[in-house]
């Protein structure tokens, strides 16, 4: 049994990062796990948790939240026709494929390995959030054939390596595939289901250490960590839901970029040991 004054140390960094994570969330549209996973990695490695399997409790924590989160996205979206259930049709085995093959990789990586992974997939999503633009095109209609079966497992798999859902990369390769931005978000909230689920269901089989494991881990999924961010994100999304409308949020992502960019850079930077 862990000592009462760790728990509740972890319980306060928790709903911290939960309140963070929602209202970013509600204000920029983006993924909680882009901002859960380091998050997590350092708010464990602060209490002392900081067993060599510690990112794979983060990325399967963080995508254990998004099994809940997700959802309410996807149903809110049909009323206004955003959904676009012919590409998620095509689009679900590829998906599902490349996020088991991104569990199976992930559990037989090293943590620091899978900080490096997140510091350059992190760099590269910051750089694309800064200097992107909506006017950008690769196609004028969303891949088919060969360029699907790469594509679709390919943002599975980048996916879980990072424990986020399928907005990060999907609404960007929408985008720039000619897919309406609304339609994209919307369509992405799909990838999240389609990337969460299978790859919780692999990382609960997924055999963690004692050493520094966070208490109540069952599989890789740390039990505490997700009511409390799921609790808190239900409870703070609609704050910065209200925030996007009561100001300009262009400017919000620039700033969001330049800080998910640092945030990388020193994921890299400890993973790198400097």
């Amino acid at each position: 049994m862990p000592e009462m004054s760790l728990l509740f140390g972890m319980l306060a960094l928790l709903l911290v990062i939960g309140a963070f994570a929602g209202v970013l969330a509600g204000l920029l549209g983006v993924g909680g796990g882009i901002v859960l996973v380091p998050a997590f990695f350092y708010a464990f490695q602060t209490l002392g948790y900081d067993g060599p399997q510690l990112m794979q409790i983060c990325l399967a924590t963080s995508l254990a939240t998004i099994i809940v989160s997700t959802p309410r996205k996807v149903h809110s979206h049909p009323k206004k026709s955003a959904v676009d259930w012919e590409i998620l049709r095509r689009w679900a085995p590829g998906i599902a494929v490349g996020a088991l093959v991104g569990v199976f990789v992930a559990s037989s990586l090293r943590s620091s390995t899978l900080q490096m992974v997140f510091g350059v997939f992190g760099i590269v999503i910051g750089l694309y959030m800064g200097f992107g633009r909506s006017e950008w095109r690769l196609g004028d209609a969303m891949p088919k054939g060969v360029k699907r079966a790469i594509l679709s497992p390919a943002i599975g798999f980048m996916s879980v390596l990072m424990g986020i859902g399928g907005g990060s990369f999907g609404v960007p390769m929408m985008s720039l595939f000619n897919v309406p931005i609304h339609r994209a978000v919307a369509t992405a909230a799909g990838f999240g289901v389609l990337i969460a689920v299978p790859s919780v269901a692999g990382f609960l089989l997924l055999d963690i250490g004692p050493d520094g494991r966070p208490p109540y881990t069952v599989g890789a999924v740390n039990l505490v960590a997700f009511v409390v961010i799921v609790a808190m994100t239900l409870i703070t999304a609609p704050l910065g839901v209200k925030l996007a409308h009561a100001m300009d949020p262009k400017p919000l992502k620039r700033i969001f970029a330049v800080f998910l960019t640092l945030v990388a850079l020193n994921m890299l930077r400890k993973a790198l040991g400097w």
